[in-house]
């Protein structure tokens, strides 16, 4: 996957994170993590992303948020294979 591809996969994540909506504080928190993790990626301004706010993430909405997690497990998925 390209920086086009991952650029498009991490807009649609933040349009995703837009249209989540959360009832309980840390997944407030957590969400305003991610769209903050997702601006430096997109930017290209964090050498490492924040791949442990994305697990993070990814284990606190599993239930609730199913659309949610499949995007950040398909992000997670597909920074590990860019070796990041």
């Amino acid at each position: 996957m390209n920086n086009k591809d991952l650029d498009i996969l991490l807009q649609q994540l933040k349009e995703e994170i837009r249209n989540t909506e959360v009832v309980d504080e840390k997944g407030v928190e957590l969400l305003h993590g991610l769209e903050g993790d997702i601006h430096r990626l997109l930017e290209r301004s964090e050498s490492q992303p924040a791949t442990d706010s994305l697990q993070q993430s990814l284990s606190h909405f599993e239930i609730t948020h199913p659309k949610l997690t499949a995007m950040i497990s398909k992000v997670l998925e597909t920074l590990s294979n860019a070796g990041i």
